[in-house]
This record gives C-alpha cells, sequence and structure tokens, in this order.
C-alpha cells in the first residue's frame, strides 16, 4: 500500500505565458548569479565614467583625474618628435642626392620613411610597393616622370594632376574615341600591342603604325618609349599601368586614363618626404 503521507510531486508555479500548449515555469536566477549581474552593471557605469570612449560635439570627455587615451597618445607622440628633431632638421636640410652618404642619416630616412609609407602610400601602392593596377610599381625601373631621388621627391611633393598645387605632375592623353574613327582605333591598339607582343591582327599594324605617328608619337615618341618629362608612358616594354591585353589597351585610346595622386607636401613636414622619398628610391627601382 502507498505511503500516503508523502506530498505528491507539484511543478513549480508557471508565468502565466503559454504558447501551442507550452507553459514556462517561473524559476527564479540565483541569488548568487544576480548580484554578480548587478555588480557588472554598477562596474560598468564605473568604467565609463573613468574611462569614458565616447565623443561629443567638440571632442571626447576626459575620465577620472582627467585620464585621457588621446592626450596619452598625443603625449608619446610629442616626445618621439622631440627624440627625433634633430634628425628631421638634418634630413630636411640635406642634399638630396647627398643622404645615402651619410650612414647615420640615410639609416634614420630609410627606417622613418617605412613608417611614412606604410601609413599614407601603402593603401595604392601596396604594402610591398608592387602597385596594384592604376597603381605604378615603385620596385622596378619604369618610371613616368622619373626614378631619381629628386624626381621622386618632386613628385611625391606635388602630386599628379592635384588641381591643388600648381606645382604638380600634369599630363592628360585625349579621349581619341571622340577624335579617331573605330577603325583607326583597331589599328592602333593592334600596333601598340605589337610593341610587345603579338597583335591579335597582324594585317592592321601597318595601318596603326600610320595612326600612330599621326597621333601618337608627339607625346610617346616615334619609337614609342615614351617622354618622362611630359609623363608619356614607354609604350614598348611589357610593363602597365592598366594592362596591355588588346582590349584593355582599346579601352585606354578610347577614353584615355586621368589617374590623380595627392600632393603630400601638406599633409606631410619635408623631413618626412625626404625620409619616403629615400626609402622609395632605395626599393630597387630607383635611378
Amino acid at each position: 500500500m502507498a505511503d500516503q503521507s508523502k506530498k505528491p510531486h507539484q511543478d513549480p508555479e508557471t508565468t502565466g505565458h503559454e504558447w501551442d500548449g507550452i507553459e514556462e515555469f517561473n524559476n527564479p536566477l540565483p541569488r548568487w548569479w544576480l548580484w554578480v549581474f548587478y555588480a557588472t552593471i554598477v562596474w560598468g557605469i564605473w568604467y565609463v565614467i573613468a574611462y569614458p570612449a565616447w565623443p561629443l560635439v567638440e571632442g571626447a570627455p576626459a575620465g577620472y583625474k582627467n585620464w585621457s587615451t588621446r592626450a596619452n597618445i598625443a603625449a608619446d607622440i610629442a616626445a618621439a618628435e622631440a627624440a627625433n628633431a634633430g634628425m628631421n632638421t638634418r634630413l630636411a636640410s640635406a642634399e638630396l642626392t647627398a643622404i645615402a652618404d651619410d650612414a647615420e642619416l640615410n639609416g634614420y630616412a630609410i627606417s622613418a620613411g617605412g613608417a611614412v609609407f606604410r601609413t599614407w602610400c601603402a593603401q595604392c601602392h601596396g604594402s610591398g610597393a608592387a602597385g596594384a593596377k592604376g597603381y605604378p610599381n615603385l620596385l622596378d625601373n619604369d618610371w613616368l616622370w622619373g626614378g631619381d631621388i629628386a624626381a621622386i621627391h618632386a613628385t611625391i611633393s606635388h602630386g599628379i594632376r592635384t588641381e591643388e598645387d600648381d606645382d604638380t605632375r600634369y599630363s592628360e592623353m585625349p579621349v581619341f574615341g571622340d577624335i579617331l574613327e573605330e577603325e583607326e582605333i583597331v589599328q592602333v591598339a593592334n600596333y601598340v600591342v605589337s610593341l610587345s607582343g603579338d597583335a591579335p591582327d597582324a594585317t592592321a599594324v601597318i595601318a596603326g603604325e600610320m595612326v600612330f605617328m599621326d597621333n601618337c608619337a608627339s607625346c610617346h615618341m616615334e619609337d614609342a618609349r615614351g617622354d618622362r618629362e611630359q609623363g608619356a608612358p614607354n609604350l614598348a616594354d611589357a610593363i602597365w599601368l592598366y594592362g596591355g591585353d588588346f582590349e584593355t589597351v582599346m579601352q585606354t585610346i578610347e577614353g584615355s586614363r586621368f589617374g590623380v595622386m595627392p600632393a603630400w607636401n601638406t599633409r606631410l613636414s619635408e623631413a618626412e618626404i625626404r625620409a619616403v622619398s629615400a626609402y622609395v628610391h632605395q626599393l630597387g627601382g630607383g635611378e
């Protein structure tokens, strides 16, 4: 006979919610869990007050006893600049061609220039300076405006086709899609491709050469090896900024190219520009 003194098992009360016949038990959370939860809320409020990270309209608030990550970083930067002030003064006043002859100065310039390059230049030219489509490879010997350190310095300082700088490097290829007939563009594209490879239509090369001499040789020269003084690329090698296949050459002739590089003389100091010039020059393609 069953023991009638034992009470039958009873489920906890429910929250009163029911969904599709399913009810939710009203099981309170353990007290220790709740106290930990309340403690994290208090800690979070204190942390936001002590170490604020939220911006306001005119800057960010300081934390407990005016603590600020921005102020700490600014102090570290100021200390580094003060420590390097002497070397930067030497670098800014040195002859560009003499930097490499001073081992101490050259070592500093290359180290500092590498940091400048990775901060400001790698986004376009790549972390290894090998470039990408539309962005020049700085490791080879193919330079549009010259690869000696003075030319590199001028290019970095004034940029390319930068409207804000009167001394910027400037050249502009005509949009030949508005000047030549489609047949002439096909012919000259075949000729240009033939200079460093096999043309898709060998029968169009001779006619394309005539189109080239009439319309392109004034910038790219009669031998198609370009003119650095006006930023006209060498078309006789296999190095291409936008691509050297037939379709890409067609697009370049029809629509032109007009890449822009910022002038860095308003963003970087003279010492930083000289440092990154020295860094780029010694990468392997500098002349």
